[in-house]
């Protein structure tokens, strides 16, 4: 054996013990679902690594080119050489961007632990290579199928060595090595060409149909002669009864080499379809923001008094997900955003009482005393972070239920991540460079291909929908304009930096494989995908978009202008109070740049149930109005004015109390007011059968203003009454699996992996029947303190099995110090520290090999 074969790693977890810390961080940080919980030493992580689970999310997070790296693995000769899957990949002609693109690919394959061994011997994980090889019931991504070792396994020999002898070679002895002489033809591509010239006529085109794939055909039990040609030869291969496969050699042969037939190294350019002035752009988006703070504060202004019913498997009935887009003049799935960012952003939530109901929570009073640019980056950065994905109300789930807005079942864990990738894009475009979309969503398959039938990016694409929704929730929430992304936007994203992030190394930089691979590369590497901020990243980047947005925001106003036709303009955003009693005294009849009121009888009259007086209802237009107070509002206040009160409504069931014993008449005259069944008590008092606020009701329906009164004949005040949940936190996203760890994790994980792995692997001394595996040493209480006694008078180290107060067992290599009490203190080589431990919890001892 070679001194170079001999040092080749044989095994996974070999590979893992030769990679310093920093790569064993990287692919822990990569796939942290081997670090849950941290493996006892690296036999186990590479265990842990080759499981399906585990390598179905390494495959999955792969990029394209990566990805049919690994599937050209799948259908090469295990090991496979670098030079054999170049060929793979590249074809005969050879492909320069494919040969520059390969090694990053490899690499990429390693640090994934998808991949182990040097460029002489590379070798796919086995589970890997078992969900990419071609089989009859899963066909490989490649359209290759079973090679002529696999597909003749259950040929008779005799039927074998009949097929050498057709195609032109000499019979063998043996069924084994007739099928390497076909192999060889089949591989050599002078003799096949030589072969493949003397088909009749039609043998070609079946050839051509089934080269890039599928490789099964269906055949009769007569063939035709061109087929019978093909089958006499090996050049398609029976598998079951009328059911014939291309070999992968011939299909190799027939695609000049290639595994694949567009392999795609390079990531697809996203393009900008339109570029717009980087001042329009803020300007734009921070009109959207401020529509959508007017939007979010309309629709909980709507439920202040306690909003839709909960529905008792949870969510908005169909019917109140219409009301609320009516209400706020937009689409249903319009209005789903909207409510389901003011859930996610903690400002809605249900109550929780027996009838249940969505109401405000009490971060929404606070939220409403922030700045207008505050509160904005709240809401942005709720939809940044939130796994419930709007854009699914309405469709079905597994069970065939509707999906509902606030409703179960609307959480993917993709979303956070497209999400930030979608604007990462944007931002590396030019400023004021607004995105094709298409190509936005071509850029994100080739980084997160599918497998599988919807590789392809169909309608069934979550992915690609996540894109599509993510581009058009940061329009109306403001993050872009025009479909740019806006200053404030870039800043979400941590600035400049998320740019840059995926700008390419210079073209000279020589990129490697591998450990000692020295192929010198001119390629530009594909960009990494960032991953989204830390939640103290993204608090910064979110206080730096406010300060960007602040200046872009319109002030608001501390007037409107009165025109005669009894309406008021606003011609921008009004302060809070003047906003809040204009919604009191004045019904809102058209929105936009400028918000128009106007006045009605019932909307006077309901300011002056709120405690206004006339005198102050006239001060207040008169302190708030650019232009006089028109004539005919301060009629009307007069008017109605006048008239409130008059009337007294109490609880009787009720009564009616007026001085004027005329007007009580006229009442009790009225056809209008039968329904409320009314009598007379007294000249001036009426009595109702019905309860005071269906008198209070029908008697305003009739044209009348009357007043409630208390039971002490006081008018009682009706102010809005708030209704408030109580204190609710936002929903916490759902993870895309475990989270990645932090360096602090990981450092201690490496060291306990590390130090497990020492304790594994130390040599011991033989003494009686060898261990095996992970099997801890034994030996008895006195040997046990003998054999430490002795290792404190030599220094020397041993290695001892363990197991703590709970009940785990580990195996560890202790230089013991001194024995007392009980307990033996050793400075452990495992955990780099002095350590004391009780001797009747070491199963057992052995000593350390001399060398």
């Amino acid at each position: 054996m070679s001194p170079e074969a001999s040092s080749a790693p044989r095994s996974l977890a070999e590979a893992l013990r030769a990679r310093d810390d920093a790569s064993l961080g990287a692919l822990l940080r990569s796939r942290p679902d081997l670090i849950t919980p941290v493996p006892t030493d690296l036999t186990q992580l590479a265990t842990r690594a080759g499981t399906r689970a585990s390598v179905l999310r390494a495959l999955e997070r792969l990029d394209r080119f990566a990805l049919q790296t690994a599937e050209a693995l799948a259908v090469a000769p295990e090991p496979a050489s670098y030079d054999a899957l170049l060929g793979l990949m590249a074809g005969d002609a050879g492909d320069e961007a494919v040969a520059g693109a390969l090694p990053h690919a490899v690499a990429t394959l390693r640090e994934q632990a998808l991949v182990w061994g040097d460029d002489r011997r590379l070798r796919l994980v086995r589970t890997a290579r078992e969900l990419l090889a071609p089989s009859p019931q899963h066909p490989s991504p490649t359209g290759l199928g079973p090679s002529v070792q696999e597909a003749t396994s259950g040929m008779s020999p005799g039927r074998i060595q009949e097929i050498v002898t057709t195609a032109g070679l000499p019979s063998t002895h043996d069924s084994v090595s007739a099928v390497a002489a076909l192999t060889e033809l089949f591989t050599h591509r002078r003799k096949m060409a030589r072969l493949l010239a003397g088909a009749p006529e039609g043998g070609p085109e079946v050839l051509s149909r089934l080269v890039w794939g599928p490789p099964y055909g269906q055949v009769t039990p007569e063939p035709a002669a061109h087929l019978r040609w093909l089958l006499d030869r090996g050049l398609l291969l029976p598998t079951a009864p009328g059911t014939v496969v291309l070999p992968r050699e011939v299909a190799l042969h027939l695609r000049a080499g290639r595994a694949h037939r567009e392999p795609e190294p390079l990531p697809p350019v996203v393009e900008p379809a339109a570029t717009h002035g980087p001042q329009v752009v803020d300007a734009t988006a921070a009109g959207q923001a401020y529509t959508a703070l007017a939007t979010v504060e309309e629709l909980l202004k709507d439920w202040d008094e306690g909003g839709p019913a909960v529905l008792r498997a949870g969510g908005l009935s169909v019917r109140d997900l219409k009301r609320t887009a009516v209400a706020l003049d937009v689409s249903e799935p319009v209005a789903a955003f909207w409510v389901e960012l003011a859930y996610a952003a903690g400002l809605l939530a249900s109550d929780g009482e027996a009838d249940e109901r969505y109401a405000a929570t009490p971060a929404y009073d606070e939220w409403l005393e922030r700045p207008p640019a505050e509160r904005w980056s709240r809401l942005a950065e709720a939809w940044l972070s939130a796994t419930r994905t709007p854009g699914l109300v309405g469709g079905r789930d597994a069970k065939d239920r509707t999906l509902s807005a606030l409703g179960p079942g609307l959480d993917r864990s993709a979303a956070v991540e497209v999400r930030h990738r979608v604007l990462s894009l944007l931002a590396a475009l030019p400023r004021g460079g607004a995105p094709d979309a298409g190509s936005v969503l071509a850029r994100l398959r080739w980084e997160r291909p599918l497998r599988g039938p919807q590789r392809d990016g169909g309608e069934d694409d979550l992915r690609t929908r996540l894109a599509r929704w993510t581009l058009a929730e940061a329009e109306q929430l403001g993050v872009t304009g025009r479909g740019a992304l806006s200053a404030h936007g870039r800043a979400l994203l941590g600035g400049p930096a998320a740019a840059d992030a995926h700008a390419p190394v210079p073209a000279e930089a020589p990129v490697s494989s591998g450990p000692g691979d020295k192929l010198p590369v001119h390629h530009h590497r594909p960009p990494a995908v960032r991953a989204p901020l830390s939640p103290a990243e993204q608090a910064l980047a979110t206080t730096a978009a406010a300060r960007l947005l602040a200046p872009l925001l319109p002030e608001p106003l501390d007037h409107v202008l009165l025109q005669a036709d009894l309406t008021a303009v606003a011609p921008g955003p009004l302060q809070r109070p003047l906003a809040d009693m204009l919604g009191v005294l004045a019904e809102v009849e058209s929105k936009g740049g400028a918000t128009v009121y106007r006045f009605t009888p019932a909307s006077v009259r309901r300011a002056l149930d709120a405690g206004r007086a006339a005198a102050d209802l006239h001060a207040f237009l008169g302190r708030h109005s650019r232009t006089p107070v028109p004539q005919p509002l301060a009629y009307l206040i007069d008017d109605v004015a006048r008239r409130h009160g008059h009337l007294r409504v109490g609880a009787a069931s009720a009564y009616v109390r007026c001085d004027d014993d005329t007007l009580l008449g006229e009442i009790l005259a009225d056809r209008r007011g039968a329904a409320l069944r009314l009598r007379r008590l007294a000249p001036t008092v009426l009595a109702s059968q019905s309860d005071p606020a269906a008198l209070l009701e029908g008697l305003r329906a009739m044209g009348y203003a009357p007043a409630a009164e208390s039971a002490e004949g006081d008018v009682v005040i009706t102010r809005a009454h708030a209704h408030r949940t109580p204190p609710r936190t936002a929903p916490e996203p759902v993870p895309d699996g475990p989270p990645p760890p932090d360096g602090t994790l990981l450092t201690a994980a490496i060291r306990a992996i590390r130090a497990g792995d020492m304790a594994a692997t130390t040599p011991r001394k033989t003494t009686g029947t060898p261990l095996t595996g992970g099997e801890l040493p034994r030996t008895s209480s006195a040997e046990t303190l003998a054999t430490v006694q002795a290792a404190v008078l030599t220094g020397e180290s041993l290695w001892i099995g363990y197991v703590n107060a709970e009940g785990t067992a580990s195996q560890r290599v202790i230089a013991p110090i001194r024995v007392e009490g009980g307990f033996v203190t050793a400075y452990d080589h495992t955990a780099d520290e002095v350590r004391t431990y009780p001797l009747h919890r070491i199963t057992g001892v052995a000593e350390l090999a001399d060398d």
